[in-house]
């Protein structure tokens, strides 16, 4: 697990680094370029030109997510949001906006680099309704019941323990709270080339449950009304795109994975405490 945490934390340091430096390429614009290194089938085309407006490109360039929880759910002004993973910040940011200055958005991520380019993209945005946090999303820091919703961006799937951090989920959520999150899941059997592969889990593939096995995480954990909503599936050429560069024989292996790998929301909540005439008839 932990070789698994040293992985990530330096996959993500070494993006935030090449953002940071003007090396970054956009990995989730409405258009990327042919030439963009990783403009990759599951971190492109997540954003609307409207969304990008609104935040700092460097929060852009940095985004290495599989969806775009901000636009798959609710958001009230004056709530509470936490953000699993947060990276350069690019959906706290969103959120930050949505919930308006009564409201709080919080990112928790663990690379010191991501957190330092998430700080200067606040800096650029001007919110002030803004808290980046560091930690681990297995250890969440912060008080039980004190958060309206979770969103996170393709960093479940990172974890080495899922069932804990679907548990720190449901413990900081507020009675009613919701679970909102877009990430990796497969369909059946992954050839085990593509679940070996470190880089492949670091890269939101190899470590994705099954939809099976998210919910049943997420109804151990306590959740009810889970629903899990694909919302992209990557064909025979997408496959090749990801498989291409680890060293496995794509001819082989891309048509075990077609249809196999999917982007799909994922929604649960938390039971509400209250038992008035108004909320438990």
């Amino acid at each position: 697990m932990e070789q698994l945490k040293t992985a990530v934390s330096e996959k993500y340091g070494r993006a935030a680094q090449q953002v940071s430096s003007g090396e970054g390429t956009a990995c989730c614009g409405t258009a990327p370029s042919a030439s963009d290194a990783c403009c990759d089938p599951i971190t492109s085309n997540l954003y609307s030109d409207g969304e990008l407006a609104e935040v700092p490109d460097t929060a852009r360039r940095a985004s290495l997510g599989c969806g775009n929880p901000t636009a798959l759910v609710e958001l009230k002004p004056g709530q509470v949001v936490l953000d699993l993973g947060s990276g350069g910040g690019i959906d706290v940011l969103l959120s930050a906006r949505r919930v308006g200055p009564t409201g709080k958005a919080y990112g928790l991520d663990m690379t010191d680099e991501m957190l330092a380019l998430a700080e200067q993209n606040k800096a650029k945005s001007g919110l002030q309704n803004v808290e980046f946090l560091k930690g681990d999303i297995e250890n969440i820091p912060l008080p039980e019941a004190s958060v309206d919703v979770i969103i996170s961006n393709c960093v479940i799937n990172l974890a080495g323990d899922k069932g804990r951090v679907l548990r720190e989920a449901f413990r900081v959520l507020k009675p009613g709270g919701r679970f909102a999150v877009s990430d990796v899941v497969v369909r059946g059997e992954l050839p085990q080339a593509v679940r070996r592969s470190m880089e492949l889990w670091v890269g939101c593939i190899a470590g994705a449950l099954s939809e099976t096995e998210y919910r049943e995480k997420l109804s151990a954990a306590g959740f009810q009304d889970i629903e899990v909503e694909t919302t992209r599936v990557y064909n025979l050429e997408d496959a090749r795109a990801f498989l291409t560069t680890e060293g496995i024989d794509v001819d082989a292996v891309a048509p075990q994975v077609q249809g196999k790998v999917v982007s799909a929301f994922v929604r649960g909540t938390k039971a509400s405490s209250c038992c008035g005439p108004t909320c438990c008839q």
